[in-house]
């Protein structure tokens, strides 16, 4: 049953950033009109849908299997009056059933209101609440005393930056896809390269900023020895090999392939070379965002080192 929680919690920490993210990459990203804007493509909201669909679905059997966890087992779960004392007492119930019902709302709008900038709107704000709720899903809200307002805060930006990041690396490999199979739409790919860099530069600042705040509280200065001798320890340190895997590759990104792309607009060469070596680039890097997803849903059912 543990490995189910683990996976169903990646699910939620997956779709609700690709929902937040993605939606927030079609305003700032793509044009608002055109062949090009991402109510013309069709697949952003396909997969912005399918994301808010898969939100609905894994924050319930969430709930159900977390509640399982504390009741002792499956059946329990499923009456009626433990599940509504966990939805009620726990942060966590209340958090996974606030985040499908944001993922519900988003659903509809994407189904039933014509695409375009107030729908894209409309989802990044639900999606950001669907990811912000995580924050009562780990340790970031179970912190006591004085920290307990800073801890939480920088949860929550941690979170708010990792779901711009992958919302748009999603999108990058989307619109990377799309723009080797029709040349036409590469100077919106570039375009979009280019715009994320000062955002990218942000995200990163941060993640590291929060990342190190978070620390404090979960490892501590005292705790650091205990890195490599605890589950909770390797685990963070996986993540930040994946984290720092993702800065190199985004960082080739930005400063090695992308001007070879601009180049070859520049020149009207053919781009396809540039545009594949950018998809190949890009897709690793999602991929080092999904392991490290998977890690931290993890390292959220893990005792943090400072509580050992």
């Amino acid at each position: 049953m543990e490995f189910a929680v683990v996976l169903l919690r990646w699910a939620q920490y997956a779709a609700s950033f690709v929902l937040a993210g993605g939606a927030l990459f079609a305003l700032y990203a793509l044009p608002a009109a055109g062949p090009s804007s991402a109510a013309a493509l069709g697949w952003p909201r396909r997969l912005l849908a399918g994301s808010a669909a898969l939100l609905v679905l894994a924050s319930l059997l969430g709930l159900l299997l977390q509640t399982a966890v504390v009741a002792g087992s499956l059946s329990a779960a499923l009456d009626p009056s433990i599940l509504a004392s966990v939805i009620g007492e726990m942060a966590m119930g209340a958090a996974s059933l606030a985040r499908a019902l944001a993922a519900v709302l988003a659903l509809h709008v994407l189904l039933f209101v014509r695409p375009g900038r107030p729908v894209w709107i409309a989802v990044a704000a639900l999606g950001a609440a669907a990811a912000a709720s995580m924050a009562w899903m780990g340790h970031g809200a179970a912190t006591e005393g004085s920290g307990e307002s800073l801890h939480l805060a920088a949860d929550l930006a941690h979170l708010a930056a990792a779901a711009v990041w992958v919302g748009a690396l999603v999108f990058f490999v989307g619109l990377a896809g799309v723009s080797w199979r029709d040349a036409r739409h590469a100077p919106t790919f570039h375009a979009a390269l280019a715009g994320f860099s000062g955002i990218g530069s942000g995200v990163v600042a941060v993640l590291v900023v929060s990342g190190l705040v978070n620390s404090w509280f979960l490892v501590g200065p005292t705790g650091v020895p205990a890195l490599v001798r605890t589950p909770y320890g390797l685990l963070l340190l996986l993540k930040l090999v994946l984290f720092g895997a993702m800065v190199a590759l985004a960082a080739a990104n930005r400063f090695r392939l992308t001007p070879v792309l601009r180049e070859a607009l520049v020149e009207s060469a053919n781009s396809n070379a540039a545009v594949r070596a950018l998809r190949r680039s890009l897709a690793l890097e999602l991929g080092a965002a999904t392991a490290l997803l998977a890690v931290v849903a993890w390292l959220g059912r893990l005792a943090p080192i400072s509580a050992q």
